[in-house]
């Protein structure tokens, strides 16, 4: 999906940069935000095609940035990306209206691959 503009909210610097090596290194155009707050800020006024967004972050979660998202009816595919694999958690973040929920530690082809999909399905 070359061209296609993501953004990746995550508040630990290494995953981040990870992800936004492997998702620039696939052709996307990769945007990020540092925190939870400043995603959602750019969420609101950016045109992205897909949304990488980490659950727990200082502040505003992402669960909160998604909720926001959603109440402002925006609609762009968000897949959740977090250390919380526990059912009630991702029950919580398909209830929010997350496309895709993504535990870590994680593959980054397999992240790849599931944003390919969501970005197919979106």
């Amino acid at each position: 999906m070359p061209g296609k503009r993501i953004l990746v909210v995550d508040d630990e610097a290494d995953i981040r940069d990870l992800i936004a090596l492997k998702l620039g290194s696939a052709g996307y155009d990769v945007q990020v935000a540092l925190d939870g707050n400043s995603g959602l800020q750019q969420a609101l006024t950016g045109n992205f095609d897909g949304i990488v967004l980490d659950v727990m972050m200082p502040g505003m979660s992402g669960i909160d940035v998604l909720s926001a998202l959603r109440q402002a009816e925006v609609t762009t595919p968000v897949l959740l990306l977090t250390a919380k694999a526990q059912e009630r958690d991702v029950e919580a973040g398909f209830a929010v209206g997350a496309d895709d929920y993504v535990t870590k530690p994680f593959s980054p082809r397999a992240l790849l691959a599931r944003v390919n999909a969501l970005l197919t399905r979106g």
